[in-house]
């Protein structure tokens, strides 16, 4: 039975075998186009480089835009002897720059293109063109570099540049050359993928004298180049720049939500920088200058930099006790307390308590929510209490990842049993030794972006919704893609935040938050100080919402070494948020607040 099978099987193999050598002998003998490309010996592959994406304010306002260029590649293989001296006149460098580059190309690869000179404008791209001929081995690809019309938000923006070695060696698809822009920092890397297109390519033939004789084949295997999405954001430019102008001279962080969507609305980091310093031929040396600037203007505050909550925290300390049953909002508690009192009644009410911010009170208030265990089995009931507070105070999303789209959020610090029996030793802590937790101070570690994410619980009365900065991805804000979020839930009845949102409102109206009034608004805040440890003044804090109903804005602000909240930060909130409400914002007030005297001294220069 094989047998008779066995000359089918190799007549099929053979008629393969022939079909296979006869369309090679056509390719390599009989086709001309083919024959013709081979005594040219010279196909180039040219890279087309799309534009980036830009990015967008809530409004349509350009923040991030693009400014065409054109880069110069080498190819080491194809260089031939040249006139260096006539070369580095044609395009302002030096012989140095010129051999150092050639023998890095060299090293990389002699057939592959290096990137030898970064972004021309079209205009000297048109003055060297032409010359080109003299020199085989070079040629251009037209490329880009960001421009910043809002010059703003630095931080929150990141910056692009040449891919770092090791991510170019370990990326999982060749798409990366040497060379390449790649996000590196902010939303330009955390949406790279989106931001960056789709590259094409052009097959060129090229005679044995370096001249350009046309697309290979009629461009049949040439690709376009598609454009990279752009980012429409939720950012509000009008408030963003005004908050860089209420910042001048000061260090600190600010971050401004919309409360029902998770949006955000501001988001700066200060000192900043212009961003223009970190796109162009002179990223490197801006960089290095940046980066040992003492005030550290690369470093991401709002996401990334700890701070104590100060009083802020004791509105987390209310809620819990009133959803735990342990007060209700006319409990009086002026009981034991290593706190002494800031003014008389302080302690009469949760509502007096919130505007007049009394230690003594929130002491005792987790003070009996710790003590609020009945079952210990033997183990601590503080250690019990505080790992049920700890689940409890995580739902309001402190110490995890919140969520934001940029790379650089920490989760922060919380007190923990662990955290304690490291530092103390096992059962040998009790409340008197953590006491201080009670007011926002001790074991916090706490970024701006969580203080105004806890405004916004404040703002939609028990819930919050994952904060981000982009809301369409596409090239059509309304037909491109949603970023995803996620409603996340305090599990506290919304009743009981109704009742810390009037001691809110009274901390603005006759409290230590006054200064965040705006005329025909209802506004509600709190401020704090948070203990600085380092020898310094305390940083100044404020958190807040508006309006009293149906919130628009909830927003946080800490300025470094200022001392009070209701000085340094309650100003600064009002006035965004008065700019956000009714488009304009209060002159005199932003005056006042501009002209007055600087609460932090700079270390160094502000670039």
């Amino acid at each position: 039975m094989f047998e008779n099978r066995k000359f089918p099987i190799l007549i099929f193999v053979y008629t393969i075998g022939i079909i296979y050598l006869s369309r090679l002998f056509y390719l390599q003998v009989v086709d001309k186009e083919y024959r013709s490309i081979d005594a040219l010996n010279s196909i180039r592959k040219e890279i087309s480089i799309p534009l980036r994406g830009q990015i967008y304010d809530r409004s349509g306002k350009l923040i991030v835009a693009n400014e065409e260029v054109y880069d110069m590649y080498v190819i080491p293989q194809k260089v031939l002897p040249f006139d260096t001296v006539s070369f580095c006149n044609l395009f302002g460098i030096d012989k140095n720059y010129v051999d150092s580059m050639l023998n890095q190309a060299r090293e990389y690869s002699k057939l592959r293109a290096s990137l030898f000179l970064r972004q021309l404008s079209k205009q000297e791209y048109s003055g060297v063109i032409d010359a080109m001929i003299q020199y085989p081995g070079f040629h251009f690809e037209q490329s880009f570099y960001r421009t910043y019309p809002g010059n703003t938000m630095a931080n929150a923006l990141g910056y692009i540049g040449e891919i770092p070695k090791k991510q170019y060696e370990e990326q999982e698809e060749e798409y990366y050359r040497k060379g390449d822009y790649i996000g590196l920092a902010g939303l330009e890397k955390y949406y790279e993928l989106d931001l960056r297109g789709t590259r094409g390519s052009r097959l060129v033939l090229m005679n044995s004298k370096g001249e350009d004789k046309g697309s290979y084949s009629e461009g049949r295997y040439d690709t376009a180049a598609v454009i990279g999405n752009n980012l429409y954001t939720h950012i509000d430019l009008g408030i963003q720049q005004l908050a860089d102008s209420l910042f001048q001279g000061k260090v600190g962080a600010v971050v401004a939500i919309e409360p029902s969507t998770g949006g955000i609305l501001a988001i700066g980091s200060y000192p900043t920088y212009d961003p223009v310093l970190l796109s162009g031929r002179e990223f490197s040396k801006n960089y290095t200058v940046l980066a040992k600037n003492p005030d550290r203007p690369l470093n991401n505050r709002p996401v990334s930099a700890f701070y104590r909550p100060g009083s802020t925290f004791k509105l987390v300390q209310a809620a819990i006790g009133l959803g735990d049953g342990v007060i209700t909002p006319s409990t009086s508690l002026s009981g034991n307390s290593k706190f002494s009192m800031h003014s008389a009644g302080e302690t009469a009410n949760l509502y007096t308590a919130i505007q007049k911010s009394s230690n003594p009170y929130f002491d005792n208030v987790l003070r009996r929510i710790l003590h609020n265990i009945k079952e210990t089995k033997g183990e601590s009931q503080v250690a019990l209490g505080l790992a049920a507070w700890n689940e409890k105070i995580r739902k309001f999303g402190f110490g995890i990842h919140l969520g934001i789209d940029l790379p650089s959020e920490t989760k922060g610090v919380i007190p923990t049993p662990e955290l304690y029996d490291k530092i103390y030793g096992k059962n040998q802590w009790k409340y008197s030794t953590i006491y201080s937790i009670s007011i926002g101070e001790g074991e916090y570690g706490v970024n701006v972006l969580k203080l105004a994410n806890l405004a916004a619980v404040m703002a939609n009365r028990g819930y919050w919704v994952t904060p981000h900065i982009v809301n369409t991805v596409g090239l059509d804000p309304k037909a491109g893609k949603k970023t995803a979020v996620e409603i996340h839930q305090t599990g506290i009845d919304k009743r009981h935040f109704e009742e810390i949102v009037k001691g809110m409102e009274l901390v603005v109206q006759a409290g230590t938050g006054r200064a965040a009034q705006i005329k025909d608004i209802e506004v509600c805040g709190k401020t704090g100080t948070s203990q600085n440890g380092k020898g310094k003044r305390d940083h100044a804090l404020f958190i807040g919402f508006a309006p009293k109903h149906n919130p628009k804005i909830a927003i946080a602000v800490v300025v470094e070494n200022a001392g009070f909240g209701g000085v340094a930060s309650a100003p600064i909130a009002g006035l965004m948020m008065e700019k956000y409400l009714k488009g304009a914002h209060n002159r005199e007030a932003y005056k006042q607040q501009i002209m007055a005297t600087r609460y932090t001294t700079v270390a160094g220069k502000s670039l």
